[in-house]
């Protein structure tokens, strides 16, 4: 579990809490012991986006060194974000627990995790787009990817509020569940992604996201080469099926 906990500004994320966020996802897909981790945002919401205050208090200092900060570096196999781990691609899945505000930077926090578990009463949005800031943390390519150009377009210009019923309707949201109950849902949905066999879910999670930046026949090629390794799982567990676990879709 990991917990944004900043109530006086419903969660927003200044650069210390990325530097933490950051480090946090770093050691989770570091611990062999953890399979699965849940983001949260405690005292009912998840995340109001960047810190603008602190944003504000940091541009008096320069944007060039502003910048300098958040840049890519070439050599860098693990990118921090501006808002934390936005740039990296785990070995192993997150799901977001939403609950209240996930905004601006803090919507594009939830586009990052692998699902998201909504809370009936909670909302995204691009609430950035009435003071000029920029989508920097994934927003503009991971929410295309995720609901298309269409329904894309539309939040990203208008910025507009989306709650959970449309959320779930165009992909945003993976489940929608009664008001406080997105932590304890969230929760339940890694105990079962963290009970199936680890080796084949994680080879063919990396080959979904892999698959974006290579042709089909590559991709093919890709996702064949990183499954071939479980076929022998996959043949113990047909001889688990065969002799009679899982049927009729059970798990």
């Amino acid at each position: 579990m990991v917990t944004l906990d900043r109530p006086e500004v419903r969660n927003a994320v200044d650069a210390v809490t990325a530097r933490a966020l950051y480090q946090a996802f770093v050691d989770f897909d570091a611990d062999p012991q953890a399979r699965v981790a849940v983001f949260h945002g405690a005292n009912g919401h998840f995340c109001a986006g960047w810190d603008l205050q602190a944003g504000a208090r940091l541009a008096q200092q320069g944007s060039d060194g502003m910048l300098a900060d958040l840049d890519f570096a070439s050599d860098d196999t693990q990118p921090a974000g501006p808002m934390g781990p936005s740039r990296l691609l785990l070995s192993k899945p997150v799901v977001a627990a939403v609950s209240g505000a996930a905004v601006a930077g803090g919507m594009e926090l939830a586009l990052w995790c692998d699902m998201r578990v909504m809370e009936e009463d909670a909302y995204f949005g691009v609430y950035c787009r009435r003071f000029g800031v920029p989508l920097i943390d994934g927003g503009t390519v991971r929410l295309p990817r995720l609901v298309g150009m269409g329904h894309a377009m539309d939040l990203i210009l208008t910025g507009r509020k989306v709650e959970s019923g449309e959320a779930l309707t165009m992909g945003l949201a993976n489940r929608v569940v009664p008001s406080g109950g997105a932590r304890e849902a969230a929760i339940a949905l890694a105990q079962q992604l963290a009970a199936f066999p680890q080796a084949t879910m994680l080879a063919d999670r990396m080959s979904a996201y892999r698959q974006w930046e290579l042709p089909l026949a590559q991709a093919l090629h890709a996702e064949w080469e990183g499954g071939k390794q479980r076929i022998a799982d996959g043949v113990q567990g047909a001889e688990r099926f065969a002799a009679g676990a899982g049927r009729h879709g059970r798990f």
